[in-house]
Order: structure tokens, then C-alpha cells, then sequence
């Protein structure tokens, strides 16, 4: 993880942990059980790994001349579930 690739699937994986921890832990017992505590805290956490995935996706693309195309793709599939597993397959071939 020492390239500016590396880093960012490394905060993507970490990222889309905290997108499925709350998007299918933290709000169904939000919803089930009435335990809002976990989306307030896996909220805030998926919140700042998000804007560090744009921060270093911003910083790949300029250190390594990405494509526009390539940099929206990144930034699309941070919004999906799964998306960033995907990516980081992508990018891993390109390493």
C-alpha cells in the first residue's frame, strides 16, 4: 500500500465495509430492534472514509493523469454497494 493506488483500495475496501455494515447491519436494527446508536456512529464513520476515498481519488488522478472516465467510474462505484470490491479488482490488475 506505499503508491497512491494502493492507498486508495485500501480506504476503498475499508470504505465499503462501512457502506454494507450500515446499509444492512446498522439501519435494519435501526428500523427492527429501534437501536439508532450504530447508524449515528457507522454514519459519521462511512461519512469520513468516504470524503478520504475522494480526497485520494483526486490525488491518483492527478499524480497518475487518469482519465476523466476513469475517475468518474471511481467515484460511481463508491455510491453503489459492492462497488469499491469492484474497483479494487480493477485497480489490482493494473498493478
Amino acid at each position: 500500500m506505499s503508491t497512491s493506488i494502493g492507498l486508495l483500495r485500501g480506504i476503498g475496501i475499508i470504505e465499503g465495509i462501512s457502506y454494507l455494515v450500515l446499509l444492512f447491519i446498522a439501519v435494519p436494527l435501526k428500523y427492527a430492534a429501534g437501536f439508532p446508536g450504530l447508524v449515528q456512529i457507522f454514519g459519521m464513520v462511512h461519512g469520513v472514509l468516504f470524503i478520504l476515498f475522494v480526497l485520494m481519488l483526486v490525488i491518483v488522478w492527478f499524480r497518475h493523469r487518469w482519465p476523466l472516465f476513469s475517475v468518474l467510474g471511481a467515484f460511481i462505484a463508491s455510491l453503489l454497494p459492492f462497488g469499491t470490491f469492484v474497483l479494487d479488482a480493477r485497480l489490482r490488475k493494473k498493478l
